[in-house]
């Protein structure tokens, strides 16, 4: 089962589908697959809500990311990714 903090990130990952989220024509005109700071902004609470959830501390943070959004977004992948293996790990047990 999902905790809290994962069900956040996958609503805040789906929210990027809202159509006020969706790229706008100057966003999709840089032909870059990485998202705009716009959006990378709707990840974040929820990526940082993940991480802290861990047992980090918002300092500890900080430190590791340097408040870089991407950063943030990437190391919260990370842990979602490996708390679904977990789950799928105790599901099949």
């Amino acid at each position: 089962m999902k905790t809290p903090q994962m069900e956040n990130f996958d609503k805040a990952f789906k929210s990027l589908g809202d159509p006020q989220n969706r790229p706008t024509e100057e966003e999709r005109k840089r032909n870059t697959s990485e998202l705009s700071d716009r959006r990378k902004a709707l990840l974040v609470p929820a990526s940082k809500e993940l991480i802290l959830s861990t047992g980090i501390t918002e300092a500890e943070l900080m430190r590791k990311t340097g408040g870089d959004m991407s950063q943030i977004i990437v190391w919260a992948t990370q842990i979602y990714m490996q708390k679904s293996d977990e789950i799928r790990k105790n599901i099949k047990s």
